[in-house]
């Protein structure tokens, strides 16, 4: 049986994360994932400052300029009202996740991880951090880092189930055609608890809506509808889940990043910043002499962050108060910029104290 330092099941941003801090660590590393790289994955795709931010400290380079496509011009609908809209936005990246991932991978096995890619996972023993491949082959790890996204299979390993199916999201998603000089669009009112995006690529337009899972009965029939109004009916949709707010950093020496952690924004769906961050935190966790300890300590700045996303989201999505939140983003400029920053990364939901809570809940209930 191959044994090894750290396995890292799950090749995406997390995953490469984890492997590229282990190895920075000087810990042998498997990274096992059942896809072959390139391989297409459901996700707006959309770099904040945060996540290129994160991506230059963990991997020390950035998006691939011929992959990515830079625009500042972002516009926040509700609906078929425009709330602001703004060519001087905060800047964001652009990707299709097929080429960014595959990127990040390839930094991971160039940094010495065994690639196990392209393998599929037959069982999981979470307590002696063993996973048997499809093939037969047998590994094991003094540490285990469970990156394997929204249907973790090492979270099933530790709690019975991925996700708590009565917070989870879920989003459909489809591919356009390219719109020369398209915004970035975030419509606010697309899903209940959720939201609309138009995403401008490089050869494409990514066109989705997600939000709470439990919230949203028809939801394939809200994305019908925005297909149609941005002139893209009849497109073939793909899905997936998309946990958030749960914030759970494992058990022990098995350790969970990304979505396999549930750490995407409830508010604005940042994910990939979260999950090569929180990847990085685990592999560098993984060569201390509590792994488990060392890790949710220093997980804890993150998910305290995500816990103030959650009581904002209770606020802007409930339904009630939700027309007279997007009433007010209308009709100040200010609160505009600000949600703007919080979008791109560059405000963090600790800046905005009680106080500022207290004057937003004041003006949703005021007339709106």
């Amino acid at each position: 049986m191959p044994e090894v330092d750290v396995i890292v099941l799950g090749a995406g941003p997390a995953g490469a994360a984890a492997a590229v801090a282990a190895r920075g660590a000087g810990l042998s590393v498997a990274l096992i994932d059942k896809a072959a790289f390139p391989r297409d994955k459901l996700c707006g795709g959309g770099l904040t400052g945060r996540a290129m931010a994160t991506m230059a400290r963990v991997f020390g380079t950035g998006p691939d300029p011929d992959e990515t496509l830079m625009t500042r011009h972002v516009r926040l609908v509700s609906g078929g009202r425009v709330l602001g809209d703004f060519p001087d936005a905060p800047g964001f990246g652009m990707v299709m996740r097929r080429h960014f991932d595959a990127g990040l991978k390839a930094r991971a096995v160039g940094a010495g991880a065994t690639d196990l890619t392209g393998c599929r996972v037959a069982s999981i023993e979470a307590e002696t951090r063993r996973v048997r491949l499809a093939s037969g082959a047998e590994w094991s790890a003094r540490v285990l880092i469970g990156a394997d996204g929204a249907n973790s299979a090492v979270a099933r390993a530790l709690y019975g189930r991925a996700f708590d199916p009565r917070s989870v999201a879920f989003a459909l998603e489809a591919e356009a055609p390219v719109r020369p000089g398209a915004a970035l669009e975030i419509d606010l009112a697309a899903a209940h608890w959720g939201y609309g995006w138009v995403f401008p690529k490089r050869g494409s337009l990514t066109v989705g809506v997600g939000g709470v899972e439990v919230r949203n009965p028809d939801l394939k029939g809200a994305m019908a509808a925005y297909l149609a109004r941005h002139g893209a009916a009849g497109l073939r949709c793909k899905g997936a889940f998309i946990p958030s707010g749960a914030a759970r950093s494992g058990r022990g020496p098995v350790l969970l990043a990304g979505d396999a952690a549930g750490l995407c924004d409830p508010i604005t769906g940042e994910g990939l910043a979260w999950a090569m961050e929180s990847g990085a935190l685990a592999g560098r966790a993984a060569a201390a002499d509590d792994p488990g300890r060392a890790y949710a300590m220093a997980l804890a700045p993150v998910a305290a962050e995500l816990r103030r996303a959650q009581r904002l989201a209770r606020i802007v999505h409930h339904p009630w108060l939700r027309p007279r939140f997007h009433a007010l983003l209308a009709r100040q400029p200010g609160l505009q910029r600000r949600f703007l920053q919080l979008l791109a990364g560059e405000r963090d939901y600790a800046d905005i104290g009680f106080r500022s809570l207290a004057r937003l809940a004041t003006g949703l209930l005021r007339k709106g």
